[in-house]
């Protein structure tokens, strides 16, 4: 029988926004500098090329589903149970799973103020709620968290270190936030920076996910590894949490090639030494030639830097000049941060050349 209404979307579906990723250039526009989506300024291990190579001519074959050989290298590694081992498209595909496996409509989930956009959309997505919680000093606060828990929270997620502000907290106060949540709230720990911190200390979440019922810790070989384009992410979790994710996820959903580049990775320690120290060495410079040029860039551990302006108005007029320049970076009036800029950690050539940009723009503008 034909009608005049069409299909009608969800309705909860009505208030989320897609998710926007940072503009990388203009059609026909030459000698981009990408600084905009914290990817690895050094590319990926060579033997990760090699090992993606050697799949091309097996494209017409479908890549292991359960990703068998990756969960195994991944395991040996971080010396992990490989049947606890998720892997998915990007880290993003096991944030977003988490909602449509453990909300119903109506249900909450806990994110903090400038964590990073998946969360709440990933709520939406499955009818959930987001509920934004205030932070100090651009860092998450555990007592502002908890205090924000209801019988109808479901899941907390928590980047550590965080995207966009690169802050982090000590395991301790991890150990704190789990301590305090209800048993039957998923905690999740979103490790995508994970690689990229050299204090001993820190734990990006692997000791509560092996212990805890209620945790899952997710990673991925986008950022350090420099695998972007190849989507390869993971998560460890409780044997009650693998059930459900499993279900749901897409299947054949980590690429041949993808997989075979993750392993040769997580063997070449060498290139993981190398990419961490030159991040180490240009975030310093940029974080240095940032305040040198009145700038009010945010201390923290990952590949980017979160730079304070003077003023929303100051911040957007630098972004677009620096767009005319052909570098871009993210700014972010979408997540409450309209007078900031996220800059990517460049190599030897980009970290120069973008200091200089601003330095021209401010000193245009004085």
């Amino acid at each position: 029988m034909s009608t005049n209404t069409a299909p009608r979307a969800n309705p909860w579906l009505d208030d989320l926004e897609a998710y926007v990723p940072g503009k990388h250039g203009r059609r026909g526009e030459a000698n981009i500098i990408r600084l905009s989506s914290n990817e690895c300024a050094q590319g990926p291990s060579p033997k990760a090329v090699d090992a993606a190579k050697r799949l091309t001519g097996q494209m017409h074959r479908y890549a292991d589903g359960a990703a068998t050989g990756l969960r195994e290298a991944i395991a040996e590694k971080h010396d992990l149970d490989p049947s606890r081992i998720l892997c998915g498209t990007g880290s993003d595909e096991i944030l977003q799973l988490c909602p449509l496996a453990f909300c119903a409509p109506g249900d909450e989930v806990i994110h903090t103020q400038y964590g990073f956009m998946v969360y709440a959309l990933s709520a939406r997505r499955a009818g959930a709620v987001p509920v934004s919680v205030p932070e100090v000093n651009f860092t998450a606060d555990v007592d502002a968290i908890l205090a924000a828990v209801t019988q109808k929270t479901r899941i907390v997620y928590l980047a550590n270190p965080n995207n966009p502000t690169g802050t982090r907290l000590p395991t301790s106060e991890i150990e704190r936030l789990h301590a305090g949540l209800p048993s039957d709230v998923l905690l999740v720990l979103d490790g995508a920076y994970a690689e990229y911190i050299e204090d001993p200390s820190y734990d990006a979440g692997l000791a509560l996910a092996k212990s805890a019922s209620n945790v899952l810790m997710t990673r991925t070989f986008s950022k350090l590894y420099g695998l972007a384009a190849e989507r390869i992410g993971w998560g460890y979790r409780a044997p009650a949490l693998i059930e459900p994710l499993n279900k749901i996820r897409a299947p054949f959903n980590v690429t041949g090639a993808g997989q075979a580049a993750a392993i040769a990775s997580l063997g070449d320690d060498d290139w993981v030494a190398h990419v961490r120290s030159e991040n180490v060495k240009w975030r310093g410079i940029l974080m240095e030639g940032l305040t040198q040029l009145g700038l009010r860039p945010v201390p923290g551990d990952a590949n980017f830097i979160l730079t304070q302006c003077r003023s929303a108005d100051e911040a957007a007029r630098i972004n677009a000049a620096l767009m005319d320049r052909s570098i871009y970076v993210r700014h972010l009036p979408s997540m409450g941060l309209a007078d900031c800029l996220r800059i990517s950690v460049g190599n030897g050539d980009e970290t120069p050349a973008i200091l200089a940009a601003l330095g021209d723009i401010l000193k245009a503008a004085a």
